[in-house]
């Protein structure tokens, strides 16, 4: 065949697939605007609203305030927080809340799984260290589902209402990866129990500009929970949990009790969020999406590393902050899990119910596991057509075919509706951006705009192939992890905090294979990392200070035994010996220096300081220096004999031998008086909480380290 045949052939096929392009391109085009309509319905609906209620209701309804939030009396209110593999996050987030919540009575329930050995460290290290924490443990392995592990989180804060004799006026629930704002439980507080559930808005942390994936979870919940959340609890009057930021009251949880057979979050759902405001718009719950204006502080990146980070205040709505995925497989896959939960599953187990306005929004909730693929397709005909045009203008072509649609008004009219829609969608999502994230971010959503296009598309790809692997298989669909980054101290443009096991790791103190023997050991589950580390051989005390010393940015100390004597009456030693801290001194301000094994927590120090009547400063010196010095306190004259400071105290004995739990220990230590007790051994045993016979048997251990001068493993 001749050249000039086979370019007649080409042109020939190269003309019937533009003719086909063009066709394509008409069905897309209706698709896209019956979209579009959708999402003007909308947009009209909001912005109509705003202007409504700015002629009206703002003018004549004071706006509530923080000193109305302040006044009112505190409830008990339960914090409830599922952990599966939260090992690298869990212990800084707890340590967060409890340092920025402007509340005092509440409690936080953390669920883990028994085979998550690691999360359970961390998680009893801090419960060992904030009286208001409690660990929740599923008695079966991981990963279940989400609503598997609050269904036991539930029932273990029920238990504890009736051991404690008190009833939550609200339990909320967080992710491991969460900020939360001073006056959260607050304003939680202030509305319960007249709703019966509270959502509040939910925030991406600020990312650098380059950031595009983590980006696009900046642009899209800057958008929905400024405005689509608004618009769907106007229209129903109740909205969807976002799965954090979410408060129940007592009334909702034990409706859905009531409902559910004891099993209020629908293990058959991997959005349980989503599932449960939906079954409590059906019972006739008051759900709320609160709008509750408050100021953020953020250190704000230079663009392009041009000048110097600057801080800046942000005017918000009080919301839940966090870290979403930066990385387009984390992102694809936790988009893919919603997208199943609330695209799939909800209209395989929900149906179509409701009124009008409620079967348009399940309507507008599910399109996107169709959209999602057109908007693909859109894509891909303008990459061909552009293809065309530069072959075409290159000469590389045959003459292209006029369009069959050329003399089609309505299709012209079609896509010019497109465009308005496309210019609507662009200004209102750099103008929500730009409200939090200043205008440069503004700008920066509309690439991200295209990039959030394509995770939406692998993630709805990948959610049907889940779901109909499930359908043909029958297998159970399981919780689809992802790994979480919780900022810096400073909550701002951070990555995760290095924990004690990966700087020990990095320090090449220990190696992977004693890390994870040790976490794995029984003892993790009491004992602290170190401490375990130390017995097994691994690990020397002064490594261990100095870690924690670096970890938690304080400085190292030495004991100083006439100091310490000088001092002895400045802290009472029941105080002293309950929270294992020794008052030695001052420090250049004139604040008391505090010496501890590990950082004391902030309601720690404040109880301290108003012992010690003045300002305190702590810092970290080795586990056997503070049993050292506590001997010292109670007056045993070879405490500071050769090989005593290696003698493990009774208390930390019993507690590794399995005789006690540290949390009983501790409880019990509350109500200790040396002066009137006695030894803490014969107290313990007074009040019930150990046997003679484990009492013997720590004094025997004890003896035997004595002698020995080395620690009972």
């Amino acid at each position: 065949m001749s050249l000039r045949v086979m370019d007649l052939h080409l042109g020939y096929y190269a003309a019937q697939y533009y003719e086909l392009l063009q066709y394509c391109a008409g069905v897309i085009a209706v698709l896209i605007l019956l979209s579009s309509v959708d999402d003007l319905v909308i947009d009209a609906w909001y912005w109509v609203r705003e202007a409504y209620r700015a002629y009206t209701i703002k003018r004549v309804h004071r706006p509530l305030t923080t000193e109305q939030l302040r006044a009112r009396e505190e409830q008990p209110i339960a914090i409830m927080v599922p952990a599966w593999l939260e090992y690298d996050v869990i212990a800084a987030m707890v340590e967060d809340m409890v340092r920025v919540l402007d509340y005092r009575n509440y409690v936080v329930f953390v669920g883990t799984y028994q085979n998550d050995v690691r999360t359970i460290a961390e998680v009893e290290r801090m419960r060992r260290r904030y009286k208001q924490l409690r660990r929740v443990e599923v008695p079966h392995d991981g990963p279940t589902c989400k609503a598997d592990c609050l269904n036991w989180v539930i029932q273990a804060i029920f238990k504890y209402e009736q051991e404690a004799r008190i009833e939550f006026a609200g339990v909320v629930l967080h992710d491991s990866e969460d900020m939360l704002h001073p006056i959260e439980l607050k304003f939680f507080n202030y509305l319960l129990p007249r709703k019966d559930m509270i959502q509040l808005p939910v925030a991406s942390l600020e990312r650098h500009w380059y950031e595009l994936v983590a980006g696009t979870y900046m642009d899209e919940f800057a958008e929905w929970h400024a405005k689509d959340l608004v618009v769907r609890e106007s229209m129903v009057g109740s909205v969807p949990s976002a799965g954090v930021g979410t408060c129940f009251s007592r009334r909702a949880l034990l409706a859905l009790i009531e409902t559910t057979g004891n099993q209020p979050f629908n293990t058959d759902s991997l959005t349980e969020d989503y599932d449960v405001g939906a079954r409590l718009g059906k019972l006739g719950m008051q759900s709320i999406f609160a709008r509750f204006p408050v100021q953020f502080r953020s250190r704000r990146a230079s663009w392009f590393g041009l000048g110097k980070d600057r801080e800046v205040t942000v005017t918000m709505p009080l919301c839940v902050r966090e870290f979403f995925p930066d990385t387009l497989r984390t992102a694809y896959r936790q988009r893919a899990r919603w997208a199943l939960g609330i695209g799939l599953q909800g209209w395989q187990q929900t149906g179509w119910s409701g009124s009008f306005a409620n079967r348009y929004l399940l309507f507008r909730d599910r399109k996107g596991i169709v959209t999602a693929f057109v908007g693909m397709m859109a894509y891909a005909l303008v990459l061909q057509f552009l293809a065309f045009m530069v072959a075409d203008a290159l000469g590389l072509s045959g003459e292209i075919p006029p369009s069959p649609f050329i003399d089609t008004r309505w299709l012209h009219v079609v896509l010019l509706l497109n465009a308005i829609a496309v210019v609507l969608r662009v200004v209102q999502r750099c103008y929500f951006v730009t409200r939090l994230y200043g205008w440069e971010h503004g700008l920066m959503a509309i690439p991200r705009m295209v990039v959030g296009n394509f995770i939406n598309f692998l993630a709805v790809s990948r959610a049907w192939r889940m779901f109909l692997g499930h359908l043909v298989t029958g297998k159970r669909l399981a919780w689809d992890k992802t790994m979480h980054d919780f900022p810096s101290v400073d909550g701002l443009m951070g990555g995760r905090r290095q924990r004690l096991g990966e700087l020990l790791l990095s320090w090449q103190a220990i190696d992977e294979n004693q890390l994870a023997a040790a976490l794995g050991d029984e003892h993790a589950r009491e004992a602290p990392l170190g401490r375990v580390l130390m017995a097994k051989g691994w690990l020397d005390e002064e490594t261990l200070a100095e870690a924690i010393a670096f970890q938690s940015d304080l400085p190292r100390a030495a004991l100083d035994p006439v100091q310490l004597r000088t001092d002895r009456a400045r802290l009472p030693f029941e105080v002293a010996i309950r929270h294992r801290v020794l008052a030695q001194g001052k420090d250049g301000d004139g604040r008391a220096i505090l010496l501890a094994a590990s950082p004391l927590g902030d309601e720690v120090l404040a109880e301290l300081a108003q012992a010690l009547g003045q300002p305190v400063t702590q810092q970290i010196v080795r586990e056997s220096e503070i049993a050292t010095g506590l001997r010292v306190l109670r007056g045993e004259q070879e405490a500071l004999a050769v090989g005593a400071a290696r003698v493990p105290l009774i208390g930390d004995l019993l507690i590794e031998l399995g005789h006690v739990t540290r949390e009983r220990f501790n409880e019990a230590l509350q109500l200790y008086r040396p002066d009137l007790d006695g030894r803490i051994g014969d107290f313990m045993m007074t009040r019930g909480v150990i046997t003679a016979v484990a009492l013997n048997a720590a004094i025997q251990a004890q003896a035997r380290a004595r002698q020995s001068g080395a620690l009972v493993t």
